[in-house]
């Protein structure tokens, strides 16, 4: 069934800018110029769930967030069309999976973005298509929450939990999908905590369904690393745990035999991402001719292995004594410092502060402390030690050059040019 997107997209919009008014099925099948019917099929089609649950859903989160602000509970929900903040509460634990306290005390409400499906692809998954899924696994009664990053606020686009001891991602990428799976067996096989992937009740590691494709994995008991939390008391040594700890992931990733794609982040930063970013971040020409010249240099002698390639905080779980990372759906085989840099910038990504000099020069501290911690474990080279700031700032251009351009990620785009910039200015500091 062809989508005309462009259709569906100001649909969304208007959605979007008219949450608070009373808006009809019938009223919006005539804005996109469709039969009612045709018009059910094509958004569902395109944006993944039914247009009213579509609605609702927006309005939960916009309403939640505006209650996180300190607005009156009865006022948003007034605002949002419910008739008494019960009506609003049931609504809010039907469709995101907790209630309104908990979620408050669990996570950062953030305020939604806009959707656009017309800058990249959204998977907005209804709670009975999953469970239409979990069938295949006789998981069907057990209650769905969405993944919230606690820190961020950020919720999962491909992932869903179910009940307490599972989570089910989905993809289009079917590549992605068996990566997940290939990775989580290899690295059980040596040893290492990893989110094991559960078989169906038929045997098979994942379920296509329309297009999609559906793992489930174990969910590995413990608490995400918080950023908030890596700045306050024994910082350094925490800092130098999570070095340590990705060392480890290291050392195991090297002895897997899983097909990756590879990635020459030499490439992408040098021809891709540097040039995307021209007249937008503000970068001395002879600083940026400098640096590309000696990453160039380094670049061949640097070790080049399987990579988690998203080690952020919210990936890394830790146990008591134990510990383990999830999502390793973007693993792909490059720089292996490309993992202990990613670490780092992450934490000052989420943490970033231009005008808190004292907190800056922490994270300096902190930067070096995962560098060590990674050094003891993993024992870095020479050259290795030397480009650490090349592939730090080669990761932080391509980010920004990424999230350039995608409304999505405003946010998060003005934080990382500041960060580049920051970055560039601090390059001499950045060097082990």
């Amino acid at each position: 069934m062809a989508v005309d997107r462009k259709a569906i997209q100001r649909i969304l919009d208007y959605i979007e800018d008219n949450l608070k008014a009373e808006i009809s099925v019938e009223e919006l099948s005539d804005l996109a110029g469709f039969s009612l019917f045709h018009f059910y099929r094509l958004f569902q089609s395109a944006v993944g769930m039914p247009v009213m649950q579509y609605i609702t859903r927006r309005r939960l989160l916009h309403g939640i967030h505006e209650i996180s602000l300190g607005h009156k509970k009865i006022d948003v929900a007034l605002s949002y069309g419910y008739e008494t903040y019960a009506g609003f509460y049931k609504s809010f634990v039907r469709e995101i999976g907790y209630t309104p306290k908990v979620y408050l005390k669990m996570y950062k409400a953030k305020k939604p973005y806009r959707i656009n499906i017309l800058q990249e692809e959204h998977i907005i998954m209804s709670q009975k298509k999953i469970r239409d899924i979990l069938i295949n696994w006789e998981l069907e009664n057990e209650k769905i929450a969405d993944v919230v990053y606690g820190e961020t606020g950020e919720i999962s686009d491909s992932a869903k939990y179910v009940g307490e001891d599972y989570v089910i991602k989905f993809s289009a990428n079917l590549g992605s999908i068996k990566k997940t799976i290939d990775i989580s067996h290899a690295l059980e096989s040596i040893g290492l905590l990893a989110a094991q992937t559960i078989p169906t009740k038929d045997g098979k590691y994942y379920v296509e369904d329309a297009g999609l494709y559906y793992v489930l994995s174990k969910r590995i008991q413990g608490e995400n690393i918080k950023v908030g939390s890596v700045y306050l008391d024994e910082y350094l040594e925490k800092a130098r745990f999570i070095g340590e700890i990705v060392g480890q992931l290291s050392l195991a990733l090297a002895k897997i035999d899983v097909v990756v794609d590879d990635m020459n982040i030499l490439k992408n930063v040098c021809e891709w991402a540097i040039p995307a970013l021209n007249e937008k971040v503000v970068i001395d020409k002879s600083f940026l001719e400098s640096y590309q010249r000696r990453f160039r240099e380094l670049y061949d002698e640097l070790p080049k292995q399987i990579i988690h390639r998203d080690p952020n905080p919210s990936n890394i779980i830790t146990n008591d004594d134990k510990w383990g990372f999830i999502d390793f759906d973007l693993s792909e085989c490059s720089v292996r410092i490309y993992d202990p840099c990613y670490a780092a910038s992450a934490i000052l990504s989420e943490s970033f502060e231009l005008d808190n000099p004292d907190k800056l020069k922490k994270w300096i501290e902190i930067f070096r402390e995962i560098m060590y911690g990674y050094d003891a474990v993993a024992k870095l080279t020479e050259s290795e030690k030397e480009a650490i700031p090349y592939v730090l700032l080669a990761n932080q251009f391509i980010a920004t050059s990424w999230f350039a351009d995608k409304d999505k990620y405003k946010d998060i785009y003005e934080v990382n040019v500041s960060m580049t910039e920051w970055m560039i200015d601090h390059f001499e500091n950045l060097k082990i």
